[in-house]
């Protein structure tokens, strides 16, 4: 290993460790959030309201050098909410495109179900082929690029389930449960805590002459975007054998035909997985 991969390594484990320290009970949230982010993928979550969903991505924002949106689906949202618009201009008789929330490096689609087929096919046309095309226009994606789209299953009047082939643009999906009891008392320390410091922040922003009000502005990044694409070039660079390889692929295969390998499994599957499925796996 190089010293620029172990610098790399060390970067995402205290990258991993900070969101452990914020993000307090869901462990599988943040392990599939940093893979998908080494991968170079999108992941959509199904959970409860208030398990984090929204802090994750967040927290992951001010660590790591980028920019971060959250879009709330609704059923009156429009594609153009989303891709962004052509806005004209009476001075000089042009259009120009006004870039929506999608061309930032971190988004989170919160209640992506919520939003008519129309608009979810938007962000996933977008996710997919890392591209906005608006009138005779194509607009690049930043290089950066991770959507993590959240689903309530609560709430199921006023919403427009995904389907298999919009399902099929997430690398992952992820199902988050509540904490467990000691987790749920560290989370109500750790939010008493943060408002304290909120509550202290505001009252230095009003004194002209504290320290910190001068120095509120600079902002420090655990991981910078170099090192992200290093880490999925280590990622790319692991050596994976040819059975391992098969493996990964007959074990897509048997989702298609299940009957061929046992007649109850069958039964419980409803759609086998696309070759997406097996470059998924690959890529994790």
């Amino acid at each position: 290993m190089t010293t620029e991969s172990t610098s790399v390594l060390g970067s995402f484990l205290e990258l991993k460790e900070q969101l452990k320290q914020n993000i307090l009970g869901q462990q599988l949230l943040v392990d599939r959030l940093l893979l998908a982010l080494l991968a170079d993928g999108h992941m959509l979550v199904e959970g409860a309201p208030g398990l984090a969903k929204t802090r994750a991505v967040k927290m992951l924002g001010e660590a790591l050098e980028g920019n971060f949106h959250r879009i709330q689906f609704t059923p009156d949202l429009l594609p153009s909410d989303v891709t962004g618009t052509e806005i004209y201009r009476p001075q000089e008789a042009t259009f120009v495109f006004q870039r929506g929330p999608v061309f930032h490096n971190l988004v989170l689609a919160d209640e992506i179900n919520r939003a008519p087929a129309k608009v979810q096919s938007a962000l996933l046309e977008a996710m997919g082929e890392g591209q906005v095309t608006v009138g005779r226009e194509t607009y690049q994606l930043p290089e950066l690029f991770l959507v993590m789209a959240t689903q309530n299953p609560i709430e199921q009047e006023g919403t427009y389930p995904l389907p298999e082939a919009q399902l099929d643009r997430f690398l992952m999906q992820v199902n988050i449960d509540y904490p467990a009891v000691e987790d749920e008392l560290k989370i109500v320390q750790l939010v008493r805590e943060e408002n304290k410091k909120l509550l202290q922040g505001h009252h230095q922003e009003n004194n002209p002459n504290s320290d910190s009000s001068k120095d509120q502005d600079k902002q420090v990044y655990l991981i910078n975007q170099q090192q992200v694409m290093q880490g999925r070039s280590e990622v790319l660079d692991l050596y994976m054998s040819p059975e391992v390889e098969r493996y990964l692929v007959e074990l897509v295969q048997a989702t298609r035909y299940p009957e061929r390998y046992n007649q109850e499994l069958s039964e419980w599957i409803e759609w086998g997985g696309s070759p997406r499925a097996s470059l998924a796996l690959d890529r994790c």
